[in-house]
């Protein structure tokens, strides 16, 4: 009798073993393709400190893919924040293996544009540094989301 429940509940520990990992592999299919949770917005930074600067950015007017499947591509920026990924609603959509459904954001706040990682699975490198949170970007920096690598330019 006490093998029967020993082995019953070995049983139960299995197939409730089983399900937890059919679980874990649904959330990560479904993350990679509708796109994981956008970490949140902090706060933009204080006007005087980002005075000099911001002089510097104003005049940024075009994003343009400058390694990738999609070289020579050029979006025109204004105030909307630009989305990138391999969703057909992104502003700059992807044809990368290595890009997310919903991967980066750039956002212009206040003449100066931030780049930010979207929970993605591969990452998004500003300057070969991985982008934590929303990073300022100069012109000219590279902005590399898989084989794809994106510049600022005036």
């Amino acid at each position: 009798m006490t093998a029967e429940i020993v082995l019953q509940v070995f049983r139960f520990g299995f197939l409730l073993l089983l399900w937890l990992f059919i679980f874990a592999a649904f959330r990560v299919v479904r993350a990679d393709l509708f796109g994981g949770r956008a970490g949140r917005v902090s706060s933009v930074p204080p006007r005087a400190a980002a005075a000099g600067k911001q002089k510097k950015n104003r005049g940024l007017k075009t994003l343009v893919v400058t390694a990738g499947p999609l070289t020579g591509t050029k979006i025109t920026l204004g105030d909307q924040p630009i989305l990138i990924g391999r969703a057909d609603d992104s502003t700059l959509v992807l044809t990368d293996d290595f890009a997310s459904s919903r991967h980066a954001r750039l956002t212009n706040r206040g003449g100066q544009w931030y780049v930010e990682d979207l929970g993605s699975t591969n990452g998004t490198y500003l300057d070969q540094q991985r982008v934590q949170g929303p990073l300022l970007v100069s012109p000219g920096q590279p902005i590399r989301i898989g084989q794809t690598a994106l510049e600022l330019r005036s």
